[in-house]
């Protein structure tokens, strides 16, 4: 069964930091690449970062690199962003995606978390 569940999310100032965790089931988090997006209010959802199956590479959206750093957890079959020097600006739900094609996933994904929220006050 595919699932992808985020968790993480909090209220936070800003300056602060905040670590989004995605426990993945175990054939995604085997066979495909993995990532996460954003929704700010009243924007459309938003890549932010995305790593290989392998660990091997990650891209960042430019808004967010320097600051927000992707990981893979083994051990835990999990995928972690780790938020620091947060922004009010970073306020968004978050979405832990996944999908076949690292190409693809800056762009979209096959399969989607509920979302976590994040808000960061000023």
């Amino acid at each position: 069964q595919v699932q992808l569940v985020e968790s993480g999310g909090g209220l936070v100032q800003a300056g602060g930091s905040l670590r989004l965790s995605c426990l993945a089931s175990e054939v995604i988090f085997r066979y495909y690449a993995m990532g996460w997006f954003r929704q700010r209010p009243g924007k459309e959802r938003e890549f932010v970062a995305a790593m290989t199956r392998t660990a091997g590479s990650s891209v960042y959206a430019d808004s967010v690199k320097g600051r927000f750093t992707i990981s893979r957890d083994n051990a835990k079959n999990s995928v972690n962003l780790q938020m620091n020097s947060l922004k009010p600006e970073d306020t968004a739900i978050y979405f832990c995606a996944a999908d076949l094609n690292w190409s693809s996933l800056i762009s979209s994904a096959s399969y989607w978390g509920q979302g976590t929220q994040v808000t960061v006050s000023s």
